[in-house]
């Protein structure tokens, strides 16, 4: 079920990559943004795209065979060898990564060496362990379905439902499958294998479902072989400095998969260490590259830590909960989003990676909180209002704050005052020695 999901954000980077008919022959569907649905009430979020061409969308699709695309792609390049197998540890010397050791597809161990190793084996990666901090939060579990014979309510538009006691997603992964994704809390996980998953999601989720998917719904379960569940992991973006080897993608930084994120921030990843490579024509130096490349985690931040903080704030907003500050809190999210405008506009933009801004972020934030905390102090202020204001306030920040502070506020906020920001490439020895 990981990575089914590309916002145009992450289209666009394809585009850069010159990559973009690799979602061509894959039956990819076209997605244009999201409709929330609560307590009977709706709100649409359509992904801003006036103001580019018509091929520019979000895009849906099976992601095995968006990955052989990619492969078959890559391995028509000349100067490109592809060798699958297994990586079972890193070479490392002296503090410094040679290479890796690897099983092929006879199971036989080899070792294969390279001046720079990009580690990029996702959110399972065992390889992660000597090249950053990985504290993992598994917040909840992913249930995932494939409906057949239903359709949407609105065409190329997701359908998330605000349900008690976790949102449920609903998206069209081919021409005739939708997909279904059932939030379930990390401290109650019912077994699938003696039927409790299946009772779960027949007296508690199936009530929420939306009239025209039931029966889909309602068949998907009972279909043998047809529920997968996913940890949704989060971690944030602690690398070691490590000469010899890079961490992209998932293997470096993880958010909840509630928004589909994770393959916009991979690709985002992918083109920014493209543009750091490109100059260079020697990589011996471990060293020195390793400290040139380290401005890579400060150059990724507008665009991941954007995504990543909106999709594990939203993922805890969407989630029911007791405190009344919480409802309040979804309440004023879907009210916002219906005010339309720059509120609307600006809201999906984030989501779907075409403001990758911490600032607009920031602002967004402080708009909602003024917004929900003036919903709670009309039609005049009383004590009790305030009371609730303030709660209101210490919950919002409460959620937000703590994925500001692990995802780097200098960095996110203050690029500028980072010192690797402002490396260079180092230069060419051949080019130095001639000039000695």
């Amino acid at each position: 079920m990981a990575g089914e999901s590309l916002t145009p954000g992450g289209y666009l980077k394809l585009i850069e990559l010159r990559l973009e008919d690799c979602v061509d022959e894959i039956d990819a569907q076209r997605l244009l943004g999201y409709t929330l649905y609560k307590d009977g009430n709706e709100a649409r979020v359509s992904f801003p795209l006036e103001k580019f061409q018509s091929h520019v969308a979000g895009r849906i699709f099976h992601n095995g065979r968006f990955i052989q695309r990619l492969r078959k792609k890559v391995a028509s390049l000349h100067n490109v060898s592809l060798e699958q197998g297994t990586v079972t540890s890193l070479i490392e010397e002296n503090g410094i990564v040679k290479g890796v050791h690897y099983k092929n597809g006879n199971g036989k161990l080899l070792t294969t060496y390279a001046p720079l190793t990009i580690v990029c084996d996702g959110c399972f990666s065992n390889l992660r362990r000597s090249l950053c901090y990985s504290k993992v939060d598994i917040p909840s579990y992913f249930l995932g379905l494939t409906l057949t014979n239903c359709n949407l309510p609105k065409e190329n538009f997701g359908a998330i439902i605000l349900a008690h006691p976790s949102p449920i997603v609903f998206y069209q992964i081919s021409s005739t499958e939708i997909r279904c994704m059932v939030n379930v809390p990390s401290e109650k996980v019912p077994s699938v294998s003696n039927g409790e998953m299946a009772c779960y999601l027949k007296t508690q989720v199936a009530p929420k479902v939306l009239p025209e998917l039931y029966d889909s719904f309602i068949s998907a379960i009972q279909k043998k072989g047809n529920m997968r569940i996913a940890p949704n992991k989060i971690m944030a973006a602690a690398p070691h400095l490590t000469p010899g080897a890079l961490l992209i993608g998932d293997a470096l930084n993880m958010r909840h998969a509630i928004t589909g994120g994770g393959m916009t921030v991979a690709l985002s990843d992918v083109v920014i260490l493209r543009d750091l490579l490109r100059p260079l024509h020697d990589l011996s130096d471990a060293s020195t590259i390793s400290k040139y490349l380290e401005s890579f985690y400060t150059l990724r931040k507008p665009m991941s830590s954007t995504i990543n903080i909106l999709a594990n704030v939203l993922q805890k907003v969407f989630s029911a909960s007791s405190n009344p500050a919480m409802e309040n809190l979804q309440h004023t999210f879907l009210g916002y989003l219906r005010l339309g405008g720059m509120f609307s506009y600006g809201a999906s933009a984030m989501l779907c990676g075409l403001c990758p801004s911490p600032l607009s972020l920031a602002f967004h934030f402080f708009s909602i909180a003024i917004n929900g905390v003036g919903r709670l102090l009309l039609p005049f202020p009383s004590p009790r209002r305030l009371w609730d204001g303030a709660k209101f306030l210490w919950v919002a920040s409460s959620i937000l704050l703590p994925y500001i502070y692990s995802e780097g506020t200098r960095q996110m906020f203050f690029p500028l005052t980072v010192p690797a920001y402002y490396r260079t490439p180092p230069e060419n020895k051949d080019k130095k020695n001639f000039m000695h």
